[in-house]
């Protein structure tokens, strides 16, 4: 499994994208409709109601935008000062009353607020702002937390239920940049019964093959992630799911692989007129614990008529 080394293209980017996102304009995608209630600062559609919308999956740089408003009864007749900052204390709490996944705080140079200071001026009751994480900086096979809070408000009370972002990244023991082989062969049976495909010499050799890409395997959950086949080039992805299991002495098993092509991703293939004759298999037994190599191979046929042979492996 390699890494390569991007982080001082990112850094011109990361330092671009802070000077020209401080306060964006009000966006109703990002808050709710007025509230009735007695002025309140809030970070709007936030919380523990909206954990699982505050999950960031984008790789790369990530630049998230999100509200700071002030709940009334009519539109605010003086500017408000808000402040907002990054509280890793929240971290360990949500950990103990959540203990299927345990968060890391990310990194300070892995994240960065655009303003702490917010003003929303009179007339408005919420302006947009963003952070900006460089998920580079991160291991990929570990999840993170940013809690992102309402520090204080100017003397207004901050909302119990909506002061808070959880904004978080799910790792995964498999997540992570790969090399990347795929190969096709012009028939439904492939090599030949018994052959592996990445071991396949000679006469066995497939018609079409793609070798010593870059390829990326990507977290779903702790235990799914997701990669692409090259078949036809329509962003079909696999979908990989596992059960993990935490022994002694640090040992980790998995058990239960099952790998798919989700309906979504069918659609991809069937809107571009091809089926799925043979449903993807592992060609070679996954890693049955983290001393074993981290080596996904998996075939399957695809296409019209007897049907392409497909292997990818992801090593």
């Amino acid at each position: 499994m390699k890494t390569k080394n991007i982080k001082g293209i990112i850094a011109i980017c990361f330092t671009a994208l802070l000077f020209f996102t401080s306060c964006l304009k009000d966006d109703s995608r990002y808050f709710d409709p007025l509230s009735t209630t007695a002025n309140l600062a809030e970070l709007p559609l936030s919380g523990l109601n909206n954990f699982a919308k505050d999950a960031r999956t984008k790789n790369g740089i990530d630049t998230i935008t999100f509200a700071v408003g002030v709940t009334s009864a009519s539109v605010p007749t003086s500017p408000t000062i808000v402040t907002i900052g990054i509280d890793n204390t929240l971290i360990g709490p949500y950990n103990t009353a959540n203990p299927t996944v345990t968060y890391l705080p990310v990194p300070a140079a892995a994240i960065k607020l655009a303003s702490t200071s917010i003003t929303i001026p009179a007339g408005q009751n919420s302006v947009l702002t963003t952070a900006i994480l460089d998920r580079t900086q991160l291991d990929p096979s570990k999840s993170y937390m940013f809690p992102i809070r309402i520090t204080d408000a100017g003397g207004l009370p901050i909302s119990s239920n909506y002061g808070i972002h959880y904004y978080h990244v799910i790792g995964n023991d498999f997540a992570g940049s790969y090399i990347w082989d795929y190969r096709r062969w012009q028939n439904g049976t492939g090599p030949g019964a018994g052959i592996i495909p990445s071991q396949v010499a000679g006469g066995g050799a497939p018609d079409i093959s793609s070798l010593n890409q870059p390829g990326s395997i990507l977290p779903v959950s702790p235990t799914e992630f997701q990669m692409l086949t090259g078949y036809n080039s329509t962003g079909v992805l696999y979908d990989v799911t596992f059960t993990r299991t935490v022994g002694s002495g640090g040992l980790v098993t998995y058990t239960n692989w099952k790998v798919t092509f989700p309906a979504s991703e069918l659609k991809k293939w069937s809107d571009a007129g091809i089926t799925n004759m043979v449903p993807p298999v592992f060609t070679i037994p996954p890693p049955s614990d983290n001393t074993k190599p981290k080596i996904f191979e998996i075939n399957y046929v695809s296409g019209g008529a007897s049907g392409r042979y497909i292997d990818d492996t992801y090593r």
